[in-house]
């Protein structure tokens, strides 16, 4: 009842608004070594006594680490305030980032990482044995997953993965006498971890285009291979959302000329339980556990990787591998081992994360995601399309994500797709334009995976198109965003300077306050 003795239930309802009000925290907080202060401390430490062990000088610190000193209380306030400053999937619809494949990832998992956080990587292998079970049976889960015979947890993200991979296709040639093939084949639609990773590696980078139905040309490639390819490196579905039907012909293409093929499945969500790598004659594949199997981005790290091969490149694979032996379980080199892509073994919380929610799921539960990704993303691209001045080329349904284009509505307004989504984080949500080069103009690509519910997606779609109508009402006003959001507009030239680059804050002291820059 309220105060008044009426009962809630014949109170008027407002009436819901268009799209949900919001309004970021912002903090005009300074770095945390501008808040050092002198002599302040966080708790008192005892003065140490004799170490237990003499650490050889080699080791030895010739000055303390410049750490903030700062109490408790300022330490707390201060990443408060910054987590007040953020966004993410525990509180927005974070469906935006596509390819990055943003899911829930469950709370009592983080238990699970939280409960062997005091390892250390140097234990003694008998000391550890639960988490090389983990490991072995990971490897054993993730080699079923895409029919490969073996996998290596030692990558530490999708890039480290995609570079295990070129290592071993590279060790592979040369084993065989084959050293001279020296190009990679990609595809521009393919993660352009791809490519990087070949060139980082010495390769020449074939890239493919689409053709006239936004399908890698097969065309295209039978006039690329020959004696020099070493690999196809390609992503399927590629990130436009769309599956290539033909993948195996693909395949079979490159390996008539004694090439390898690699699948990328970073993006693997909407296919898990439905085709698999090996299936369509891959010899290499990768996952982010980061993405498919639901361990947290970490913005940006730390992530988890893994590769998977066939038989004949088991011999190069990545080390240390965990193996069952007489009884327990042991690390090991592969015969041919291209060595260590990482320090140590893997990322073991996010490995730990990963192998219980596919643990819960199951085999079954696993295809379930796929299915329900599938549809989520479908009903929201029939959602986004019923913008007016939205577009999805091609023209045809997608797996798990899409890429859109606000052409239309671009050329018609003038307001660009990086502006509308600078206008859309005004109301809490965000969204990723594409890769370079924009081949999809004015871009813009979603990714709604199985964790959102139909509420979620008519919201988000109902913020874009909220956005469209501002755009057409007052270009200049979207063009002014954003009014309540802790994000500015990025001066983009300095993006394109190295001399202005400045990954830490001593760097950025060094270039830009002390009049060195």
């Amino acid at each position: 009842m309220s105060a008044s003795g009426e009962s809630f239930a014949q109170l008027p309802v407002a009436p819901k608004p268009p799209v949900r009000r919001f309004h970021q925290a912002r903090w005009d907080e300074p770095i945390i070594f501008e808040l050092s202060q002198p002599g302040r401390r966080g708790v008192a430490v005892p003065e140490p006594g004799a170490p237990a062990v003499e650490l050889p000088e080699s080791v030895r610190r010739e000055r303390a680490p410049k750490l903030p000193e700062m109490s408790q209380p300022h330490v707390l306030r201060h990443y408060l305030r910054l987590s007040q400053e953020n966004l993410g999937f525990d509180l927005n619809i974070d469906v935006g980032q596509g390819t990055c494949t943003m899911k829930y990832s469950p709370k009592v998992n983080d238990g699970f990482a939280k409960a062997i956080a005091d390892l250390h990587p140097r234990q003694p292998e008998d000391s550890v044995q639960g988490v090389l079970e983990i490991y072995a049976r990971m490897e054993s889960m993730l080699a079923e997953i895409s029919g490969m015979s073996r996998v290596s947890l030692q990558p530490g993200s999708g890039s480290a993965a995609i570079y295990a991979n070129i290592a071993m296709i590279r060790a592979y040639h040369a084993a065989n006498g084959e050293g001279h093939r020296d190009q990679v084949i990609t595809t521009i639609f393919s993660h352009p971890s791809n490519a990087a990773c070949a060139k980082t590696a010495g390769y020449e980078v074939i890239t493919l285009m689409p053709n006239a139905d936004g399908q890698p040309d097969i065309e295209a490639l039978r006039a690329a291979v020959g004696p020099r390819t070493a690999a196809l490196m390609i992503t399927n579905p590629e990130d436009t959302g769309i599956f290539n039907p033909r993948i195996k012909e693909f395949v079979d293409l490159v390996h008539s000329v004694g090439g390898l093929a690699c699948y990328d499945q970073a993006n693997a969500n909407g296919i898990l339980g439905i085709t698999r790598a090996r299936d369509a004659g891959f010899d290499l594949c990768h996952f982010n556990l980061h993405k498919t199997f639901s361990t947290p981005h970490m913005c940006g790290g730390p992530a988890a990787g893994a590769s998977g091969v066939s038989e004949a490149l088991a011999p190069f694979l990545p080390g240390p591998v965990v193996e069952a032996h007489d009884g327990r379980f042991i690390l090991k080199y592969p015969e041919k081992s291209v060595g260590k892509i990482r320090p140590f073994l893997g990322v073991t919380q996010n490995i730990v994360r990963a192998y219980a929610w596919i643990m819960a799921l199951g085999g079954d539960g696993l295809r379930t995601v796929a299915e329900t990704a599938a549809l989520n993303n479908n009903y929201l691209m029939h959602k986004i399309l019923q913008i007016p001045g939205a577009s999805a080329p091609w023209g045809r349904r997608r797996i798990e994500q899409a890429r859109y284009s606000w052409q239309q509505l671009s050329e018609e307004t003038g307001v660009h797709s990086e502006e509308i989504g600078v206008r859309a984080a005004d109301f809490g949500v965000h969204y990723w334009t594409s890769h370079h080069p924009y081949l999809v103009p004015e871009p813009f690509t979603l990714e709604p995976t199985e964790s959102y519910s139909k509420e979620d997606l008519d919201e988000y779609a109902a913020i874009l198109a909220h956005v469209a109508e501002e755009a057409r009402r007052d270009p200049e006003f979207v063009k002014g965003a954003p009014y309540n959001q802790t994000v500015h507009k990025i001066d983009m030239t300095s993006l394109d300077d190295p001399d202005q680059w400045a990954p830490t804050w001593r760097a950025y002291v060094r270039k830009h306050l002390s009049g060195k820059g």
